[in-house]
């Protein structure tokens, strides 16, 4: 059906078709020029300019919490906050200490500007802190992911020549024992004080001997207190960045190979913030929960939209095992997640609701049914009735205050989107984009009632799409075109640091960057993305596979899987896959299934073993077979054999990155003899047909 005037997203710009690609298209309402500041508040050029507007509207307001350990009872209280004119203070005290002690180390006889600053921690106070005080005094923050470990650290730390390391305390050791592989480190700063009496988790207070093995190493070592107290005594006015300064470095975590620096100016990030105010505006009176890694855009993002607009930011403990405490405590009204947090709630929230026994299950189904009909219909995701006797329990699992959840990351079902967004009685906003447009390429608007695509063009984007001859997608193909998803505006970086080489592979002579994302333009403008290129491989009858779809597909409709892959060879007619259950959704379909086994959730040596059970794997090979032909997969699109991985794929058993993808490559390494033996299993059945 074609769309309506109402429902265009996005307006394809006149004239500007070329052979082999799409027209240009722009987000319906900012055809005549892309965004670069915030229409609101046209005075924020920077991220410094950000927060000091946030301080201007809320001085005396809370801005940074965090929630203390108390080593007595071994708990965590509520949030304790700082206010923003406290914490506009402590960015003054120590960027002034930050830039004395860098003065002092290399025997400058002024200040410096524009040296690299890594940080490495979990979320904090002290992390964002940092990252303000860079750009207060116009140095480059250089996140480092906390979950890589050490020796991906190093390479950031020297790739980035970051001179002054600001970390927690539970990482100076093993700083120190590298330091001799980053000769450039002259500068450790702790976030957490070497004096202190009762540490937090992880923490120690053996200050003394660290500071002894620093000096041993020939490197500088100071905590916190003592960076705002120097501060105090050699005090700076700001000297900000400009727009086109860099504002950080960020380091993608690819699947493959070594992470690229990607160079992320002021003006880049500026020009994302200036669609989210025109967009999705957050207010003072809103509330984040801050626990998507620092280091990675997403998490970056969210804090400045927070902070810009003068609302409260409230830090997670970093054990993602209290998240949903954490947030019970904070209660917030603004929830960034990615998919594979919200596959695991649904998963739960689904077996809990729509498949308990009895009248529970009977209203709930009843009340999801009656919910999206009207979601589909336009009229929005509360309801007096259902809300009332159900969906506000479930919307109390998340705080109770959540107005608006945004996923981006990965992508997420249409199923489990529009439930999402009945179940927990909130706006979601699904985005699509990668670290080298600053993470915002497209957004779903408020108020959409049909899931599945990522929305228009944002407002500081163009966008268009590229054949893909080799995988046959074309600008020309009905009845929408395919092809490779390209994106210019300002909010594409500049490059990637020291690597000229993959900076024109990625971003064309034009301006474009060339994501390696398949999509589908809608006849409404929106873009619905297939898969990457580099995930679609060929089977041996020459049929093309995007594994990633179908992966989405089968999680979307069976609860009990939290993670698949899905896996062909060049050499084989059919795909196989790797399973990884919920084990909270799983248990109880293994008990229903296999007749005389009473498994236990706890019981994790037999669970391990009943994953290996073949009759399990044919009951679950069956689930998947039903679920692939209620979703109109084709039949070489379908498994054929599985196996079922106990053990989740995570960030730290290095089967996935730090942004909750999985490294597809490594993982069909390390499991390639167990896929061998499936297919060789799948030959020994046909050979006795």
């Amino acid at each position: 059906m074609a769309a309506t005037d109402v429902d265009i997203q996005a307006v394809e710009l006149p004239g500007t078709r070329r052979p082999g690609q799409t027209g240009i298209y722009r987000r319906k309402g900012f055809e005549d020029a892309l965004l670069v500041v915030p229409p609101s508040r046209p005075h924020i050029k920077t991220i410094y300019d950000a927060f000091q507007h946030g301080l201007r509207v809320s001085p005396n307001e809370a801005a940074l919490g965090r929630r203390i350990f108390d080593p007595v009872t071994k708990a965590y209280g509520g949030y304790v906050w700082q206010t923003y004119t406290e914490v506009n203070d402590r960015i003054t005290r120590f960027g002034s200490g930050l830039v004395k002690i860098h003065q002092d180390a290399f025997g400058l006889s002024h200040v410096a500007q524009k040296f690299s600053v890594g940080i490495w921690a979990i979320n904090r106070p002290e992390w964002t802190i940092t990252s303000e005080a860079c750009s207060a005094y116009n140095l480059i923050s250089v996140g480092l992911y906390d979950t890589l470990g050490p020796e991906a650290v190093t390479y950031g730390i020297n790739h980035s020549e970051s001179s002054v390391v600001v970390t927690s305390v539970d990482h100076v050791a093993s700083l120190l024992n590298d330091a001799i592989k980053m000769p450039g480190m002259k500068v450790i700063i702790s976030m957490d004080s070497f004096d202190i009496e009762k540490p937090q988790p992880g923490a120690t207070n053996t200050g003394s001997i660290l500071r002894t093995y620093a000096q041993d190493k020939g490197v500088l070592l100071y905590d916190w207190a003592e960076v705002e107290a120097i501060g105090i005594k050699y005090g700076r006015k700001h000297t900000p960045a400009t727009p086109d300064d860099i504002y950080t470095i960020c380091y993608t975590s690819g699947t493959t190979g070594l992470p690229k620096g990607a160079i992320l100016t002021h003006r880049n990030i500026n020009s994302v913030l200036a669609s989210a105010d025109a967009t999705t505006p957050m207010s003072p009176s809103d509330t984040l929960i801050s626990f998507l890694p620092l280091p990675h855009v997403f998490g970056r993002l969210m804090e400045i939209f927070a902070f810009s607009a003068g609302g409260r930011i409230g830090y997670s403990t970093g054990d993602q095992l209290r998240l949903l405490e954490d947030i019970g405590q904070l209660r917030p009204t603004i929830f960034p997640a990615v998919p594979r947090l919200l596959n695991r709630v649904y998963a739960k929230v689904y077996a809990a609701t729509i498949e308990a026994p009895g009248l529970t299950g009977t209203l709930a189904r009843r009340g999801l049914a009656t919910k999206l009909a009207n979601l589909e219909a336009g009229k929005g995701f509360l309801h007096p009735l259902w809300d009332r006797i159900l969906f506000s329990k479930i919307k109390q699992a998340i705080g109770g205050n959540v107005r608006l959840m945004l996923t981006a990351s990965a992508p997420i079902s249409a199923e489990i989107l529009s439930f999402i967004r009945v179940a927990f009685c909130c706006e979601v906003v699904e985005a699509y984009g990668q670290t080298e447009g600053s993470g915002a390429a497209t957004n779903t608007k408020t108020n959409e009632r049909v899931a599945g695509h990522v929305g228009p063009p944002n407002a500081c984007n163009e966008l268009k799409l590229v054949d893909v001859p080799e995988l046959n997608y074309f600008a020309t193909d009905k009845p929408h075109p395919r092809g490779e998803i390209c994106i210019r505006g300002p909010g594409v970086i500049p490059g990637y640091l020291k690597d000229e080489v993959k900076t024109k592979e990625t971003i064309d002579e034009e301006g474009w960057l060339h994501s390696g994302d398949i999509g589908i333009i809608g006849s409404n403008g929106t873009i619905t993305v297939i898969d990457r290129k580099k995930n679609v491989f060929k089977l041996s009858q020459g049929e093309y596979i995007a594994a990633e779809n179908i992966e989405g597909k089968i999680l979307a409709r069976i609860p009990f899987i939290q993670q698949i892959v899905v896996h062909g060879d060049s050499t084989e007619s059919c795909l196989v896959a790797i399973i990884v259950p919920e084990p909270d959704t799983f248990v109880p379909f293994v008990n229903k299934v296999l007749s005389g086994v009473n498994l236990a959730l706890e019981n994790v040596a037999d669970y391990k073993r009943i994953c290996s059970d073949p009759k399990l794997r044919q009951v679950v090979l069956q689930e998947v077979n039903k679920a692939a032909k209620d979703i109109g997969l084709r039949g070489f699109e379908i498994p054929k054999a599985i196996l079922i991985e106990p053990e989740a794929f995570t960030v730290e058993n290095d089967k996935m990155t730090p942004t909750f993808k999985i490294k597809r490559h490594p993982v069909v390494q390390e499991y390639r003899e167990r896929l061998n033996a499936l297919y060789a299993e799948i030959h020994s059945k046909e050979s006795k047909l």
